[in-house]
């Protein structure tokens, strides 16, 4: 009898240690959250600030005729700095929090050029005027500040150690690798429509793109968190897969920029932002899912918070750049009170007149080699003179005028 009685006083000794346990991993796992959390958010924050100093730089030097005088200004040199930093933080923030909470604070970044931009605008409004102009950026900000801290409360809470072993395990599970298949099937049909059929839309570059993201982010959490793990003396350099991810890392990122360069030739950037983000964190998000198993064990009600807030930050990034500027194609002409060179131009066959493909626009160039001469309009030779001499005596121009027969 004593010694089950030393027994039973044993097990209620150990009951609440054991109990105390899954708290404390629960803490120690939401302290991992909101250090990934805080190093995404300085991340996006810094980059977003070296890009208007790099952007305000640009601008400064635009008239200057050395192309590349801001390498000699140390602001410049701040942004890239500030660049560095940013991204080493965001990179960083990958080994400590999931994928899925990560991804979508990209809306900082979002939300720190729209406050920028406005803080810094150089045009003055008036109160009513400014209001009414800034009124969806205030509003896409609200949200999108409502939507991350959603995220960042009901964000998965599943950690795990990014060792290679864990790795190669969920590399060759076979949800992954259905999700790799469907992800490679959908890629090549896109890619079709895009290079053989001519599919330039919008949302079929960004889904090129959002797909790539997808890997690209999947590889930097199993890179950010080997090295993390190296330097903490548990050392993952000599796995093999950790040179296919960084390779992974590395080329998917390369395609990604390339994608983004094709639709930033086509498309405002503005639209690009939106659009893009949207599609990236959707497709980021389901692939650490079933990746990392982000969502493994949480709840429905955390999951639909999650999910509410995602929307939330969606809508806001939306309103804010929709609310931007849209940038004026520049169409070349020429200034009609400065000429002095016009026998060059009509040498080579240009005329000065209203575009001949129903175009309003005036003074466009156009090349009249292949049209007729019935349509060709009257040329205008000009004498050696100087531009806007008082003293110039005589008729400096004669109309050459072309006749049916002609």
């Amino acid at each position: 009898m004593d010694g089950a009685h030393g027994a039973a006083l044993q097990l209620q000794q150990l009951l609440p240690t054991s109990s105390a346990n899954p708290a404390r991993e629960a803490s120690f796992s939401y302290k991992e959250n909101l250090i990934g959390a805080l190093l995404a958010i300085f991340g996006h924050l810094v980059v977003s600030i070296a890009l208007n100093l790099q952007k305000y730089c640009h601008i400064r030097l635009a008239g200057s005729k050395d192309p590349r005088a801001y390498f000699k200004t140390k602001t410049w040199w701040l942004g890239l700095f500030l660049m560095l930093l940013g991204e080493l933080g965001v990179f960083a923030s990958y080994a400590f929090a999931p994928l899925s909470l990560i991804v979508p604070l990209s809306a900082v970044s979002v939300i720190a050029s729209a406050i920028i931009g406005i803080i810094f605008i150089k045009e003055k409004w008036k109160p009513k005027d400014f209001l009414r102009r800034y009124i969806l950026s205030f509003v896409g900000c609200g949200l999108a500040i409502v939507g991350t801290y959603l995220l960042v409360t009901f964000a998965p809470n599943s950690h795990e150690k990014m060792t290679g072993d864990n790795i190669i395990r969920h590399l060759v599970s076979w949800p992954f690798l259905l999700y790799m298949l469907v992800e490679i099937i959908l890629f090549c049909l896109l890619l079709y429509f895009y290079k053989e059929r001519s599919a330039n839309n919008i949302v079929v570059i960004l889904l090129l793109v959002a797909l790539l993201g997808s890997m690209t982010v999947v590889t930097v959490k199993a890179v950010a968190g080997m090295l993390v793990l190296s330097i903490q003396g548990n050392l993952q350099l000599d796995y093999p897969i950790f040179y296919v991810m960084v390779v992974c890392m590395v080329a998917t990122a390369v395609y990604q920029a390339a994608f983004l360069g094709q639709a930033s030739q086509m498309y405002d950037s503005s639209l690009i932002a939106s659009v893009g983000y949207i599609l990236s964190t959707t497709v980021a998000i389901t692939a650490g899912a079933v990746f990392y198993l982000d969502f493994l064990g949480q709840d429905v009600l955390h999951v639909c918070m999650f999910a509410l807030g995602c929307l939330i930050a969606f809508l806001g990034v939306f309103l804010i750049t929709r609310n931007r500027k849209k940038a004026i194609p520049f169409e070349p002409y020429i200034s009609m009170d400065a000429m002095p060179g016009m026998q060059n131009m009509h040498d080579k066959g240009m005329t000065v007149q209203p575009d001949l493909k129903a175009s309003f626009s005036y003074g466009a160039l156009e090349n009249n080699d292949n049209i007729s001469e019935i349509y060709a309009p009257a040329t205008l030779p000009v004498m050696q003179e100087e531009h806007g001499s008082r003293n110039a005596s005589g008729v400096p121009y004669r109309v050459l005028e072309h006749t049916k027969k002609e």
